[in-house]
């Protein structure tokens, strides 16, 4: 149950009937929300429906808001309703409707915050789509970590998800792989090796050395390079994915899909039949690019040359498809890519790309809008660079990466779960300070410790529960019959209407693609839990387990529980745990 959603559509419903013609107005009335006023000496619920409205109506927004409080006079949920400012309407609610909120998670559990927001739209997450070449560094784990929990919530909220990575298995980068994999296959039989600059330090192509020795003996070691590149390149490729696919699985990330650009090359392939429906839609010329401004962009070559009118859909430049040598740009593979996920039957398509390719997102805007007909869309995520830290100061590079900490470092140091939720606890487009020691500390410092502490703590009430009143069923069914209607101080509804707030919460984030929100209001949901459990210390009439009057102690327990399963859910759709016990 959402009470703003509920309420949001009595208000309209009221629009409708106090002015008719506001039905056909799907778009306008779209626009009015209902949400939680931010003085909550204000109320319960907040409005922007009459201002919305007014305008359209030719209207004052104070006299649509009269019409709206007199439409809610004879709601049984509404004690009041009164007009502030401008023509805000604020909602004062009987208790019973917070009260119901209680019964509601109770009854629903894991399933309180799903919605069907989604509606079924099929979505396609793209995220993480490292090159194959090494093992996962901490700029990888936060698109990892993003993508991953966005692709959760909208699940949750209703959307078919496909988690995928795009495997970069076609450029230069794979061949230079190969070279330095061959290296180590000379090292493995014996050979002094040393690593010319451009090839691949890292220490994680050793065991790849002896692996190829083991497969090939020393029968590669005369061979020329275009003898052992195939042989050695599939060797390395495999190996590298199943490096890859271990590194994310330390944090319990799984793909659904994973697409090999190479599938995308070749005669006859996505790329060739693209273009050629490319040219058939009129899309594709020959033409000159006017010189960039300021830096050049890789693909910028000052010829004529086969150029995608991407103009024609929202970009800024149209873009090269075509190099001076004759192979295809990135770009051309990317509109190849995203064609193919149109063809899939994916509307929503979304990119989660690291922070050096904040200049891709019109273009594949653009690519997808033309492949679809404007029918899909496509959203580019970019996550802003990680620093890491110990105690405020730099942290030194990985020898197993050569020249980057690595993802399996740190979630060896601190752990899935605080890398996950730190991760989280902010906006995927703002920087990062990742520090060691402060995710270790066991202090209300420590965002992911201070929510798994609430969810631990929630249990500690019951076991005190069952310690002090043994003989009291603290069982499910004995909460479905609490007394609900003793939860009535303004203490007690602050914290229910907490609780209140998470399914607004998970509609709202599925819809930005912002799972750091859901982080966010964890946490204050575990800050209004520990400060409920503060005043319990100091008034003993708060306090949650009460020896003398075992009827409120199960109607607390009943809010008690209401709070641990938000919590559940919440850290569930993170991909963070939520112990019973923290040692």
């Amino acid at each position: 149950m959402d009470i703003f959603a509920l309420f949001e559509g009595r208000v309209t419903d009221a629009l409708i009937t106090s002015y008719p013609q506001l039905a056909e107005n799907r778009e306008l009335l779209g626009r009015v929300v209902v949400e939680p006023p931010r003085d909550t000496a204000h109320g319960d619920l907040s409005s922007n429906a009459a201002m919305v409205v007014a305008k359209p109506l030719g209207t004052n927004p104070r006299e649509v808001a009269n019409k709206l409080v007199e439409a809610f006079a004879d709601d049984a949920d509404v004690v009041s309703v009164e007009v502030a400012g401008p023509g805000f309407l604020n909602f004062r609610l009987e208790p019973k409707v917070w009260q119901d909120v209680i019964a509601t998670v109770g009854q629903l559990r894991g399933d309180f915050g799903k919605s069907d927001v989604g509606q079924g739209e099929k979505v396609n997450v793209e995220y993480v789509s490292a090159n194959p070449t090494g093992p996962m560094h901490v700029g990888h784990t936060r698109g990892a970590v993003y993508g991953d929990a966005l692709a959760s919530l909208l699940a949750y909220a209703g959307y078919d998800v496909t988690k995928e990575y795009y495997i970069n298995d076609a450029g230069s980068q794979v061949d230079t792989l190969a070279r330095s994999a061959f290296l180590r296959y000379r090292e493995a039989l014996g050979e002094t090796i040393e690593i010319p600059s451009g090839l691949y330090p890292g220490d994680y192509l050793i065991p790849v050395g002896k692996a190829l020795v083991a497969e090939f003996g020393n029968s590669l070691l005369d061979k020329p390079e275009s003898t052992w590149m195939a042989p050695v390149k599939q060797h390395v490729l495999a190996a590298m994915l199943e490096l890859i696919k271990a590194d994310l699985k330390k944090l319990d990330i799984e793909h659904d899909v994973f697409f090999s650009e190479k599938t995308l090359h070749g005669q006859g392939g996505d790329i060739d039949m693209t273009l050629d429906w490319l040219r058939e839609e009129g899309l594709v010329y020959e033409g000159r690019l006017e010189p960039p401004k300021g830096k050049a962009p890789e693909d910028w070559e000052d010829r004529e040359q086969t150029l995608f009118r991407a103009t024609l859909f929202g970009d800024d430049t149209d873009r090269a498809l075509i190099k001076s040598d004759g192979s295809y740009t990135y770009f051309a593979a990317d509109i190849a890519y995203h064609r193919n996920k149109v063809m899939r039957g994916f509307t929503t398509i979304i990119d989660v790309l690291g922070a050096d390719h904040s200049g891709y997102a019109s273009r594949i805007q653009a690519a997808v809008k033309a492949v679809s007909g404007g029918k899909a869309t496509a959203d580019v995520r970019f996550c802003q660079l990680v620093k890491l830290l110990r105690n405020g100061e730099p942290v030194k590079m990985s020898k197993r990466s050569g020249d980057l900490v690595t993802l399996a470092e740190v979630v060896d140091e601190v752990g899935p779960d605080a890398t996950r939720f730190m991760l989280l606890f902010r906006r995927n487009d703002a920087p990062l300070d990742f520090d060691f020691a402060l995710v270790k500390e066991q202090t209300r410092d420590n965002p992911v410790f201070y929510v798994q502490y609430a969810h631990a703590r929630t249990h500690s009430v019951f076991r005190n529960a069952a310690r002090d009143l043994p003989g009291l069923d603290l069982s499910p069914d004995m909460l479905a019959k609490a007394d609900l209607s003793l939860i009535a101080s303004q203490d007690e509804l602050e914290l229910v209407r907490m609780v209140a707030g998470w399914p607004r919460q998970v509609a709202a984030a599925a819809r930005a693609h912002e799972p750091h929100r859901l982080a966010f209001y964890l946490h204050d949901l575990a800050a209004a839990f520990h400060a409920f459990w503060a005043k319990g210390k100091e008034n003993p009439e708060l306090r949650f387990v009460n020896q003398a009057d075992p009827k409120m102690t199960v109607a607390r327990l009943a809010l008690v529980d209401s709070v641990r399963q938000v919590l559940l859910n919440g850290l569930g759709l993170l991909g963070v745990s939520a112990p019973d016990e923290l040692s």
